[in-house]
């Protein structure tokens, strides 16, 4: 039986006929708060507890499929096995808190040896959905800003109205003729004093403080506020930046 021919490029490779690797997956993002997952047909089909947990959030696109937990799972060992996880060095994934069947959280950590571990992420599944939990830096940073941008606008406000009653027409004092003894009369000195100690306060407010410095391996989302040169003091101050909790809940999320 005559062999048939053999592909120039198969040959070449000494007889090797194994097909070339996949690509290899990318790590997911270090800021994905603003989208959650939900697989409906695995919640209808699996339940949802401690011992398949895992393998629900690996379909889902927080998973780094070049963890130490997808390791053990090629060679059929439980993902969250911490007698395997403890030996190895790396990213890994660890189940830090139960309620069955409503809430899980999953912490995603760097390992350097059995007894140091670096947190970096923290992913919760409520209900059946995934999301991201935001960075305690994050929350801090925009729960600052957005106060100080209410109390600059507060003080912006209280500034220009002050400024407008100093400048009353006095010539329609003159004219009426009723008496105002039953009304408050304006010192006009003080109101220019309170104006300037207003402007003054205004002049000295500190900015929103800088967030701690981010975990190993996180990029911090950039933002167009920071991109943008800084404005002058007399100008509108700017809108306060997203919130993770109040404008990206779960209930404002992209879903996949």
């Amino acid at each position: 039986m005559a062999t048939p021919p053999v592909a120039p490029s198969q040959a070449e490779a000494g007889g090797n006929f194994e097909a070339p690797p996949p690509p290899a997956m990318q790590p997911p993002g270090t800021d994905m708060t603003g989208i959650c997952f939900r697989d409906q047909l695995w919640l209808n089909t699996y339940p949802l507890d401690r011992n398949l947990i895992f393998d629900y959030f690996a379909l889902s696109p927080f998973y780094d499929w070049t963890c130490n937990n997808e390791k053990l799972r090629m060679q059929s060992i439980h993902p969250l096995d911490i007698s395997q996880l403890s030996k190895m060095t790396g990213i890994e994934y660890m189940l830090s808190e139960v309620m069955e069947p409503h809430l899980f959280i999953i912490r995603k950590q760097k390992r350097d040896s059995a007894e140091k571990v670096t947190p970096m992420l923290a992913y919760y599944i409520l209900d059946g959905s995934i999301y991201q939990a935001p960075q305690l830096c994050n929350v801090f940073a925009a729960r600052v800003g957005r106060a100080l941008y209410y109390i600059s606008k507060a003080f912006t406000t209280a500034a220009s109205k002050l400024e407008k009653i100093g400048y009353v027409d006095t010539e329609n004092e003159s004219e009426t003729s009723e008496p105002k003894g039953g009304k408050e009369t304006i010192d006009f000195k003080e109101v220019k004093r309170v104006d300037h100690i207003l402007a003054s306060l205004q002049r000295k407010l500190p900015p929103a403080p800088p967030p701690p410095p981010f975990p190993d391996g996180f990029v911090p989302p950039t933002t167009e506020a920071e991109k943008e040169p800084e404005n002058q003091q007399t100008a509108e101050p700017q809108p306060p930046a997203v919130d993770p909790i109040i404008d990206q809940g779960p209930a404002k999320r992209m879903k996949f």
